[in-house]
This record gives structure tokens, C-alpha cells and sequence, in this order.
């Protein structure tokens, strides 16, 4: 699935399932409330801090799914294409940085 493919899946689930879409300050601090679980996990699990017993079972792939259904909905709602602004950036990051990595002296 592509992400344009991902845009539509999500508005078709939001038009049959949840009614319409919360508003974009609502779906800004929803999201924001999913990169935080999303961050909870990666300092607890990977990070220094000591992982509980509840937070082991978390799933972080389901987490990450969360933040990416949230800018889909963020992206539709406020008409933004974002397979084409993806490329976009891709591009131009892969025209900024193709050497300044590689040069990158703390990633020898």
C-alpha cells in the first residue's frame, strides 16, 4: 500500500466508522498523545530508564501504526497530498545529503 493508498483507507474507515473527523487541533493533540506512547516505549525498552511490568507488553509497531493513522488524518483533512509531498522531500533530502553523511566523521 502506498501512501496515497493510506490516505484513502483511512478516509474510507473515518466516513464508515468514526463519523467524521475530530477537528485538527483535536487530531494535533491526539498525536501528539501517540508519540508520547510511542516514546514511552523507546526509553523504557531501548533507553535508560527501567521498563515496567505493565509497559512490556505495549507494542510498539502498534504505536508507531497510531502517529501514522493520526497524519493521515491530519494530511486528508487539511488536503494535503502527502505521497506527493513525501517525494518531494525525499528528494530533496537525497539532493541535500547525499554526501554529508558519508563525510560525517561521528558516523565512521
Amino acid at each position: 500500500m502506498n501512501i496515497q493508498d493510506a490516505q484513502k483507507a483511512v478516509d474510507d474507515w473515518i466516513k464508515e466508522h468514526g463519523v467524521r473527523y475530530f477537528n485538527e487541533l483535536t487530531n494535533m493533540a491526539q498525536l501528539t498523545e501517540e508519540v508520547g506512547e510511542v516514546a514511552r516505549i523507546i526509553a523504557r525498552r531501548y533507553g535508560e530508564q527501567s521498563e515496567k511490568e505493565s509497559d512490556k507488553a505495549k507494542d510498539l509497531g502498534e504505536e508507531l501504526a497510531d502517529v501514522v493513522f493520526v497524519v493521515l488524518c491530519l494530511a486528508n483533512q487539511t488536503g494535503i497530498d502527502l505521497q506527493e509531498a513525501f517525494d518531494k522531500k525525499l528528494d530533496l533530502k537525497t539532493k541535500r545529503d547525499k554526501d554529508r553523511h558519508h563525510n560525517n566523521e561521528k558516523l565512521q
